[in-house]
């Protein structure tokens, strides 16, 4: 099996404790949260590597020039300086390795997925001053600049290529085979892209059983967000049932019965049904 590894459990219970009370912060710090996703997925990340990510982050703004201009001006600014000087991108080889959604590794390698290097592009731009945010393309995440009126797109995976309309419509439609629809180019909210991250990592544990660890941690990461999809409870009790933890599968498939059951008996009954199945594989 290949690194890398969840920490112990009393290091993995203190970053989740972190990123927990980050999560429900006022402002949730988007890369401190990556970093945490980072040190859960990865032992060999500890508070010293975390802090060196963060200086890292704020050298790299600092080698921006200042106030360039407008949305495009701040767009190529960030191409120059990440894409051509740094050289951050992304290759297709990039989506097979788990290290290529960890912020860390993505800092190190200046390689990763889009949206990882768009948080790069977010953060090192949030701290020039830049008007900048994230852009959930169904598919492919890039980085806006500027108000919706005067909005400019750039992709980082393209190494901060600036993007025409037709540019985002062909990576809309590449995707997902439908038009761009304006509600596409709307902000993305920082825990939006954070569980947007864990939804990738548990893509690339689910293609890899032998990594249930990797599913597990990015499933316990995502329940701890304050607005998360009631189902990942069930998919949690599945994944613990699948290591053969099955009196805790069947206590979480139980309680997950019990949310259904508000609204759907029939379904609750079902998953009653598979939390009796779990306990019986004891006997």
């Amino acid at each position: 099996m290949r690194p890398p590894f969840p920490p112990p459990p009393e290091r993995s219970a203190e970053l989740r404790d972190r990123f927990a009370a980050e999560a429900r912060s006022e402002r949730p710090d988007l890369s401190l949260l990556c970093l945490l996703i980072g040190a859960s997925g990865d032992a060999t990340l500890d508070d010293t590597g975390i802090d060196a990510a963060q200086i890292e982050l704020d050298r790299l703004a600092g080698l921006l020039p200042y106030r360039p201009g407008g949305p495009r001006a701040w767009a190529g600014a960030l191409r120059d300086l990440l894409g051509e000087r740094c050289g951050f991108h992304g290759t297709p080889g990039d989506y097979r390795r788990l290290e290529s959604s960890l912020l860390h590794d993505v800092l190190q390698r200046r390689r990763g997925l889009p949206i990882l290097l768009s948080v790069v592009w977010l953060e090192v731009a949030r701290r020039a001053g830049a008007p900048v945010y994230g852009v959930a393309l169904p598919g492919h995440f890039v980085v806006g600049f500027g108000p919706a009126e005067d909005q400019v797109l750039a992709d980082p995976f393209d190494g901060g290529r600036v993007l025409t309309g037709p540019d985002a419509e062909l990576l809309v439609v590449g995707s997902t085979g439908t038009p761009l629809d304006p509600s596409m180019l709307e902000p993305a909210r920082p825990l939006e892209v954070v569980l947007r991250i864990l939804n990738n990592i548990r893509a690339w544990a689910a293609a890899r059983p032998e990594r249930s660890d990797v599913s597990l941690w990015a499933l316990e990461l995502s329940l701890l967000l304050p607005a998360h999809p009631a189902r990942l409870r069930y998919e949690r009790a599945l994944l613990l049932v699948q290591r053969g933890e099955f009196l805790a599968g069947a206590a979480e498939l139980d309680a997950y019965a019990d949310l259904v059951a508000a609204v759907d008996e029939g379904a609750a009954e079902k998953v009653r049904g598979e939390a009796r199945v779990a306990r019986a594989k004891l006997n």
